[in-house]
């Protein structure tokens, strides 16, 4: 399929070189762009076996199955939700600045000119990325039923709502949302996608405590097993692979930035890894050197999508180097320090570095190229990361307070020892 496609834009490019009429050349721009949104739409999909991969290699052989089919529950949740709300909440004709009112149940998607269903699918996938991070973190513990209670919140009000203060006038440009109005800066999701999913992992992981076993009695860490670092080197090249078509496909059209775009993001993922594995070695005595690897990479992706499009390779690698630092110190932090048994490091890759990356806005940006100057602009960056933090806490706080009430979120002890298995029926949930 991904074949096919770059074949369909090989192709587009060579009409837009040959087409003399400016009528022609709108309309094929007009495809050529409707295409390159759509494949990366199939690389941002694609992403989703890039986590299952991550995670498989994380948890422990006996729970595999399961983490591997939330990974396709959240996808079959989220399309679902998204469709019947969440993207007119996100998308739609906006209140104020604040929510979207239209576009429910995809009415009238195709009627807005420009893209329709091409910009939805783009926008599902990224929906589908956010959710599928609580996964992760939460693993091994977290009941299966729950985690679908939590992406349809997730996927239908948590991520569309904040997406509708940042996105909110990327399909009807006459939206006026409010961070937007500030001079927020969020290319392709720093806040919207990983801050997001970061903070719903937080409060996720703190609701339902560790997994049996993690720590000792004196509070220090005990190693558990693993599945391994092959699925999760798998899973790492998978999602980098992907974030070319996340990045990229943000530009919504294909033009002369796209490949700036890929390469700051490709650059800023190389360097974050490099620099993880050389602090690892030097500082924290090799400790987990290759799981900080892999998230090093991913912190150097994540950070770079809030500013891929306004900064130089060069900018792109310091992003990058700073990621990778950034991750190993607050995996520490939260695991080590903080007592969060975050299974797949879900909060140093896509919050801290997260953090990092839309500070970075400010930092590396072209001064041109900002709607501010620089002290200015980092004031908004900074209303901005604080606005997702509380909004996801306390949102996601209230989520899973209600699931905990109403249905539970932790598996028993027996299920947890002896290993989760979908074909059983999750009695005894326990919430002490």
């Amino acid at each position: 399929m991904v074949r096919y496609g770059f074949l369909v834009v090989l192709v587009l490019l060579c009409m837009t070189g040959s087409a003399s009429a400016e009528g022609i050349n709108e309309v094929t721009a007009d495809y050529l762009a409707r295409t390159w949104v759509l494949l990366c739409a199939c690389l941002v999909f694609f992403m989703q076996i890039g986590f299952l991969a991550f995670e498989v290699g994380c948890v422990r052989k006996k729970n595999t199955d399961v983490i591997a089919m939330k990974n396709v529950g959240d996808w079959l949740v989220t399309t679902v939700v998204f469709f019947l709300i969440g993207f007119g909440f996100m998308f739609g004709t906006s209140y104020k600045g604040i929510i979207g009112t239209s576009l429910f149940l995809g009415d009238k998607v195709t009627e807005q000119g420009g893209m329709g269903w091409e910009f939805f699918l783009f926008q599902l996938a990224f929906a589908g990325t956010s959710a599928t991070i609580v996964s992760g973190a939460t693993a091994e513990r977290l009941s299966f039923k729950a985690y679908l209670a939590i992406t349809v919140m997730m996927a239908a009000f948590i991520y569309p709502i904040f997406g509708h203060w940042v996105w909110g006038n990327a399909f009807l440009s006459e939206n006026d949302p409010w961070l937007v109005k500030l001079g927020f800066i969020d290319f392709a999701g720093c806040s919207v996608v990983h801050n997001v999913g970061a903070w719903s992992s937080l409060v996720g992981t703190w609701f339902i405590g560790p997994r049996i076993g993690r720590y000792r009695s004196d509070g220090t860490l005990a190693p558990l097993e693993t599945n391994g670092l092959l699925w999760s080197c798998v899973g790492t090249l998978a999602l980098w692979f992907g974030w070319w078509g996340f990045n990229g496909g943000s530009n919504l059209e294909f033009n002369e930035s796209v490949g700036l775009i890929i390469f700051n993001t490709n650059m800023a993922g190389s360097a974050a890894g490099l620099a993880a594995f050389i602090h690892c070695g030097l500082f924290q005595r090799n400790r987990d050197i290759g799981f900080k690897t892999l998230g090093g990479i991913l912190g150097g992706l994540v950070s770079i999508t809030a500013c891929c499009h306004i900064v130089t390779p060069g900018s792109a690698f310091v992003i990058g180097v700073v990621a990778g630092v950034l991750h190993n110190i607050s995996y520490d932090l939260v695991i080590r320090k903080w007592k969060i048994d975050d299974v797949v490091g879900a909060i140093p890759v896509h919050g801290f570095c997260g953090m990092w990356g839309l500070l970075s806005v400010a930092l590396f940006g072209q001064s041109e190229l900002l709607p501010k100057p620089m002290l200015e602009q980092l004031w908004v960056q900074c209303i901005g990361i604080v606005t997702c933090f509380v909004w996801t806490v306390v949102s996601s706080f209230i989520l899973f307070a209600f699931i905990k009430l109403f249905m539970g979120t932790r598996v028993s002890a027996m299920h947890e020892v002896r290993g989760l298995r979908l074909d059983e029926n999750e009695e005894g949930l326990e919430e002490d």
